[in-house]
């Protein structure tokens, strides 16, 4: 009997669970953490060093693409921390029944894109 199996995996296609992407978000905001460390860091030393440099900072925060930028980056902080929650319950076998697990991370997006907005009207 022949498998008519698809050669190539079309993730596109898949319907995921609400879990799986919030799995895979919380890889992917780890991910943009890591990565924006060093532009994070630059902006700091340069924003402590100099008069001249605050000022360029200050003027370069200004810009809405940077906005928007650093909201992505305090997204993926606390969608990462949000997550890191609710895997660290898991991992002690709190809420890893199929509701709890649903409800869980539904509350993490919601808190996290809450979290976000609140902090992001604050700052901005």
């Amino acid at each position: 009997m022949k498998k008519t199996r698809p050669k190539h995996l079309a993730l596109w296609q898949i319907k995921f669970p609400l879990p799986a992407i919030v799995s895979g978000l919380h890889r992917i905001s780890g991910a943009l953490l890591v990565l924006s460390i060093p532009f994070i860091l630059y902006a700091l030393e340069g924003s402590l060093s100099s008069a001249e440099r605050f000022a360029a900072f200050k003027s370069c925060i200004g810009n809405p693409f940077v906005k928007l930028g650093l909201l992505v980056v305090l997204w993926g902080l606390l969608h990462h921390a949000c997550a890191g929650v609710r895997f660290l319950l898991m991992d002690i076998h709190k809420g890893v029944d199929l509701p709890t697990a649903r409800m869980s991370a539904k509350l993490v997006m919601v808190v996290s894109l809450v979290l976000t907005v609140v902090l992001g009207v604050v700052a901005w």
